[in-house]
């Protein structure tokens, strides 16, 4: 099957994959921002996507799509390594025209990875899982998400280190975003001459539509712990 044997194929199966992801992520931040305005409004939004059928399949859906858009990029990465060869050992200046980020998807994607496991393990066990099973992994209602999520990053000096953590992993999620949306709209076709710079704009104003919501809530509740 040429999409999972082929170069192109798996191209595209990572442009599909990523741009799934980014609609996720967008209706995760908006969900999120709604911690600034109401915690009553973000309580009953945890209790419609909850313990129930279609947001179990959901969250299935979107592990799947994670880690389908991961080990194809790292094949694609270990392809194009092997297709370089020796020249890859070569030193030389930075290429014109070539973004930090688009030689460095890989370990941006590996930060991102690594960070969604922090936050799987803060968030998704200690309030869904916790909410399928019954079994409570914190000393909080698992139905009253707000009052966690304000006590993690308003905790002190804890809540400090993890709202930093945290912009950290925006960071890395921004410029892998920038990239990854132009890269991903060039494989589907979008790679002309007219296009090719629109699409590129499209990529910065996507990643800072992505990542906007979730640093506003950081910022939220540093200001928080700051001032209280």
């Amino acid at each position: 099957m040429w999409l999972i044997k082929s170069s192109i194929g798996r191209k595209v199966v990572m442009s599909l994959t990523g741009l799934f992801l980014v609609l996720f992520l967008l209706f995760h931040g908006c969900m999120n921002l709604a911690l600034v305005f109401s915690e009553e409004a973000y309580n009953w939004i945890c209790a419609m996507l909850g313990a129930n059928w279609y947001a179990v399949i959901g969250s299935l859906v979107i592990a799947g799509g994670v880690l389908i858009h991961f080990v194809y990029g790292l094949i694609l990465t270990i392809q194009n390594r092997a297709a370089r060869g020796n020249d890859r050992y070569a030193v030389t200046g930075k290429k014109e025209g070539v973004d930090w980020e688009s030689e460095n998807m890989l370990i941006l994607g590996g930060m991102v990875l690594g960070f969604i496991v922090l936050h799987l393990y803060n968030f998704w066990y200690k309030m869904q899982f916790a909410e399928l099973t019954g079994i409570h992994t914190g000393a909080f209602d698992p139905q009253n998400g707000a009052a966690y999520v304000k006590a993690l990053f308003t905790d002190g000096w804890c809540g400090i280190v993890y709202c930093c953590l945290y912009l950290v992993w925006f960071c890395a999620l921004y410029l892998h975003l920038r990239h990854g949306v132009w890269s991903a709209l060039h494989t589907l076709g979008a790679n002309n001459l007219v296009w090719m710079k629109r699409i590129k704009v499209i990529g910065n104003v996507v990643a800072c539509l992505v990542v906007a919501p979730f640093t506003i809530v950081v910022l939220y509740y540093i200001f928080q712990n700051t001032m209280f």
